[in-house]
């Protein structure tokens, strides 16, 4: 994965263009930025996307949120948290330098529910959004 500038987020997608999207529970992956710089300060020269992250988050708790509950992505998107970390792949290098991965205990995968287009720096609305509320919109 690499950096980009903005991205368009497809409902019940993915990612345009990405190779994870398809109809299925891991439409898009979080990952705390302050998790990353814990994982930098071994690796320095870990790379953005080392990870395979699709969003990178500052300054959200994302351990505090479960699975079903929604996010809001600059007031009109909106994913559901689906699955909280997911086994780390055989040979990861990651692992092998630090002997752990984040990935299992601090990987976040959301579904799509509303699209639209993401960008760095967008806001993330991570009140715990009830599903009355999404549905009346």
């Amino acid at each position: 994965k690499k950096e980009i500038q903005s991205a368009i987020l497809k409902e019940d997608w993915g990612i345009e263009g990405d190779a994870h999207a398809g109809n299925w529970h891991r439409q898009l992956s979080l990952l705390a930025g302050e998790s990353i710089d814990n994982v930098k300060e071994k690796i320095p020269s870990l790379a953005k996307g080392a990870f395979a992250e699709n969003i990178i988050t500052r300054g959200i708790n994302l351990l505090d949120l479960k699975v079903g509950e929604k996010i809001i992505i600059n007031e009109n998107i909106k994913i559901e948290i689906t699955r909280i970390g997911k086994e780390c792949h055989t040979g990861c290098a990651i692992k092998t330098i630090t002997g752990d991965c984040i990935m299992p205990r601090e990987g976040i995968f959301a579904r799509i529910l509303s699209g639209g287009e993401i960008k760095p720096g967008d806001k993330i609305n991570y009140e715990k959004v009830k599903d009355d509320y999404l549905s009346a919109l």
